[in-house]
């Protein structure tokens, strides 16, 4: 499909900068198949647009302070690591790579360096990092959260970034990039949503930088998808098989968790244990095997999240949805509002 089929036009007020305190007073769309009336919500309403016997997934990664900057010689070199390759080694996006030679050391704050290994085909890097501690105290001492660029570029990450970035589930270090649906959910909301029936699985799906790249293909069957590790166990996938044997639904909280399930599913929608990388790309066409509904923030222009959208409730229903959404003053992205994703069957 053409990409320029995804695009629309964003008011920059629409863009949120901060989240909505407390976390769950954000706003959210309830948007039911391709059809119904949107109705406008706040996610403390969850428990009552859900059914008991519903379950809701979580992605369990955590944000590493995965941005750093440094200097090789004179030349100053920013990087953010995306996807790690084993102990000591991470492939990282770099600022002012072409100042970057295969052999060069970049010397970073606190005592941490790191070698330019490879130069790899979309001008990513591989970083070996030195010395014997893990690279995750490294990056403790070096690192710093890595804002999406379409906050970093308006403000300075600050305090409250180190809490607000991070989502209650946030257990296995990996990510960086937060999973961002998840945000806006809060110890009160989730006794609400037991009280009412609905339960709850964790999976890790360790959301790579590459999540923010933008589709620069004139065609979807161009694009080519970063990678990025989970894990569903064997239990865990056991469970949410049965719920839905028992008539119960299946649903995403974040692309990310959606994106893992559909790679842990079979076309028979049986969902199985999974480890390891997936590149899932979903666009329009594609037929949903792991997951019942979704529950996603709104997303870029030509974005390969807004095409994930799209092939799950439909591109013109996504086109009238997010002109709702701008005209009734949602705020978008990573810190900005919700919707609840209920497609018909």
């Amino acid at each position: 499909m053409r990409v320029d089929l995804f695009d629309f036009d964003l008011p920059t007020e629409n863009i949120a900068l901060r989240p909505a305190r407390p976390r769950d007073a954000a706003r959210l769309l309830l948007v039911p198949g391709s059809t119904g009336p949107l109705v406008d919500h706040h996610v403390r309403d969850l428990p009552g647009l859900l059914r008991a016997g519903d379950v809701l997934v979580f992605n369990d990664t955590r944000v590493i302070p995965a941005q750093l900057e440094g200097r090789r010689g004179e030349a100053r070199i920013g990087a953010t690591l995306h996807k790690r390759i084993d102990l000591r080694r991470w492939q990282a996006f770099i600022r002012n790579g072409k100042r970057l030679r295969a052999g060069d050391e970049i010397q970073f704050p606190a005592d941490v360096t790191a070698l330019a290994e490879t130069r790899h085909a979309d001008g990513s890097w591989t970083l070996a990092f030195g010395g014997d501690e893990p690279v995750e105290v490294l990056l403790e001492r070096a690192g710093r959260v890595p804002l999406p660029p379409y906050i970093a570029g308006k403000r300075d990450l600050d305090e409250a970034d180190k809490q607000d970035y991070q989502t209650m589930f946030a257990a296995r270090d990996g990510a960086v990039a937060a999973p961002t649906a998840a945000l806006h959910f809060t110890p009160e909301l989730m006794a609400a949503l037991a009280e009412a029936g609905i339960g709850h699985e964790t999976l890790t799906l360790h959301v790579g930088a590459g999540t923010f790249l933008p589709v620069k293909a004139d065609d979807t069957t161009d694009h080519q998808m970063h990678a990025e590790w989970g894990r569903i166990d064997a239990a865990t996938a056991d469970r949410l098989n049965a719920v839905r044997a028992r008539g119960g639904r299946v649903i995403a909280v974040g692309t990310t968790s959606l994106r893992l399930l559909e790679s842990a599913a079979g076309d028979d929608k049986v969902i199985r244990p999974f480890e390891g990388d997936t590149a899932i790309f979903i666009t329009p066409g594609y037929r949903f095997k792991g997951i019942d509904a979704l529950m996603t923030n709104f997303h870029l222009p030509k974005s390969t999240l807004f095409m994930l959208v799209s092939a799950l409730m439909g591109l013109e229903r996504m086109q009238q949805v997010y002109a709702h959404a701008i005209a009734s003053g949602y705020r978008f992205y990573s810190y900005g509002d919700s919707s609840l994703l209920l497609p018909e069957g």
